[in-house]
């Protein structure tokens, strides 16, 4: 079966109603019946609880807070990188933007404009720049944290479709990272303007910033825009390299997008590449983006 046929029942699926029924699922405390739904999902998806800075199942009061997790004390030591992994999970694409084109899947690429939602102006610092497309499995850890220090400047919600996210969507779903319900955290660094997108899916209840909170919902249809350091939308939010800047509740796939320059990803880095928090990204100056 072709991959665009078998992405066809989902054009058909009811997704954001399937979205807020899982919503309520998984912030419901139901005492007993959350520790089951727990302990199935636990033993479904091979999930590494010794890890967690709280093994006990039993001990998270409903089924988002054991899916948002802390890990443990020093489970994740950030390697000597200036740019480190942000999530665990598994590479989808990374390398060189093309003009404005990112790279999604053999056949399919996007714009940065499309990604941002639209700002041509914000899109134009990514013109032959780099970019990482990094997908969160079930069993992952759904925290995100910052690859390199940075200066928060705007965060924009953009509503989109919610189709899942997975190698056969990637594939059989034009634009799928551009269509899909996102939120795109513009911060400045010390290489210029980088991109954080959390890009939603299929029964992702929300996604949440530390500085904001829960982002979606509500689900308003319309583009929302925040800015930071400016007297809008607060004061101003400085994160450090490793530090958590946000969450998936039910995760999907974060995209990156870096300024042109000499950026040179790990070598070790491959698509489908299983990678960890911490690990070693990509550095500045050595030779240009592969």
């Amino acid at each position: 079966m072709s991959d665009r046929l078998a992405v066809l029942p989902q054009y058909l699926l009811p997704k954001h109603r399937l979205t807020r029924f899982a919503g309520r699922v998984a912030s419901a405390r139901r005492g007993a019946r959350t520790t089951a739904l727990i302990r199935w999902f636990v033993n479904k998806y091979g999930v590494d609880m010794a890890e967690a800075a709280d093994p006990d199942i039993a001990a998270y009061p409903s089924f988002n807070e054991f899916f948002t997790r802390a890990l443990k004390e020093g489970a994740r030591p950030l390697a000597q990188a200036d740019l480190v992994c942000p999530v665990d999970g598994a590479i989808s694409q990374f390398g060189r933007i093309e003009d404005d084109q990112i790279f999604q899947a053999k056949g399919h690429a996007y714009s940065t404009r499309a990604l941002v939602g639209g700002d041509a102006a914000l899109a134009a610092h990514f013109r032959h720049g780099s970019f990482a497309t990094l997908y969160l499995s079930p069993r992952d850890y759904h925290r995100i944290h910052m690859p390199c220090d940075g200066r928060l400047t705007r965060m924009v919600y953009v509503p989109g479709e919610l189709f899942s996210v997975n190698p056969t969507t990637a594939r059989g779903v034009p634009g799928l990272f551009a269509r899909n319900e996102r939120v795109v955290c513009v911060f400045e660094t010390a290489h210029g303007p980088l991109v954080l997108t959390l890009v939603g899916a299929t029964i992702v209840g929300s996604m949440a910033t530390v500085w904001h909170g829960v982002v979606n919902p509500p689900r308003l249809g319309e583009l929302r825009e925040w800015r930071y350091g400016d007297g809008q939308a607060g004061d101003a939010v400085t994160l450090r390299r490793g530090e958590e800047m946000g969450r998936f509740l039910l995760g999907s796939t974060v995209v990156m997008l870096f300024p042109q320059g000499p950026l040179a990803f790990n070598p070790d880095w491959a698509p489908a590449r299983a990678i960890r928090l911490g690990e070693r990204m990509a550095d500045w100056g050595s030779s240009p983006a592969t």
